[in-house]
């Protein structure tokens, strides 16, 4: 068994670890689906799930690795997921937020990476007021319900999915490359983001505090690419916009399972990994 410490487990977490109703994806009959476990609640309201036993290995995860939530949702909204972990109240030690723009260390925002990200911010993409303009002129109210700023760092859209019209996302992108940032389409958010905010850029800067480590990592989405090619060993979903366009690399694999038994899966070959096995069900069954 791998000592805490030996491996940095990275991972996102919606659509990846944990799963909306919208985004479970339970294709067997009511009475076999798998126990579900509420990760998130607000305003009274379960909103994010994972499988009881994807839970239960979670916890063990925690316990033998350095597990490090990898997000695009702001603080706020990351404060709102109660991952399972190895003690009552459990923080992970790292934390990162806001697609890399911010870093908890034990729940606390850390300064000194705020700053750093400014700076790498304002040498290479244009500013954020220049993007949200943008997207007030081309976005039409038609099919967007809802525009955003995420931490004064990046914006995103909440969108009729089916009502984009042909050729505008692509439109989109260029219009945001020229200018250092990148567009991301997941679910029905349309995510524009500068492109040295990262979650790979946050992920080096735990590495280089801990020390070395093997690096594990899972993400389905365009904005989880960096996080995958960063890691020594990575898995996507069968669903996402990484599946949904074929994305693939060297030592990531592709799974095919999709929805909260995906996350199950990933977690399933986290753990395998660090503990060098191949099953793990019937030892975390076992205690």
């Amino acid at each position: 068994m791998s000592s805490t410490g030996s491996f940095l487990v990275a991972s996102d977490l919606d659509r990846t670890l944990i799963y909306s109703n919208r985004a479970l994806a339970l294709d067997v009959p009511d009475r076999l689906a798998p126990r579900l476990l509420s990760v998130e609640v607000h305003d009274g309201k379960a909103l994010s799930f994972m499988t009881e036993q994807a839970a239960a290995m979670l916890v063990e995860l925690a316990r033998e690795a350095l597990l490090v939530p990898a997000t695009t949702r702001t603080r706020t909204q990351y404060e709102r997921v109660n991952l399972p972990g190895p003690t009552p109240g459990w923080v992970p030690a790292y934390a990162i937020c806001s697609n890399g723009g911010r870093l908890l260390v034990d729940g606390v925002p850390d300064e000194d990476w705020q700053a750093e990200v400014a700076g790498r911010l304002a040498a290479a993409s244009v500013p954020l007021a220049e993007v949200v303009e943008h997207l007030a002129l081309c976005a039409d109210p038609e099919w967007t319900h809802k525009r955003r700023v995420a931490d004064d760092l990046f914006a995103y859209l909440v969108v009729e999915r089916a009502g984009l019209p042909a050729g505008w996302l692509e439109e989109l992108t260029g219009w945001c490359a020229e200018r250092g940032w990148n567009v991301s389409l997941q679910g029905r958010k349309v995510y524009a983001v500068p492109a040295p905010l990262s979650k790979s850029a946050a992920l080096a800067e735990v590495e280089r505090r801990v020390g070395g480590a093997t690096v594990l990592a899972a993400g389905d989405s365009l904005l989880d690419a960096d996080l995958l090619l960063a890691a020594d060993a990575a898995w996507r979903p069968g669903h996402g916009e990484l599946a949904d366009s074929g994305w693939s690399a060297p030592g990531v694999t592709a799974l095919d399972q999709v929805g909260v038994a995906a996350g199950e899966e990933i977690v399933r070959q986290f753990l395998a990994r660090v503990r060098g096995a191949v099953d793990v069900v019937d030892a975390v069954a076992a205690g």
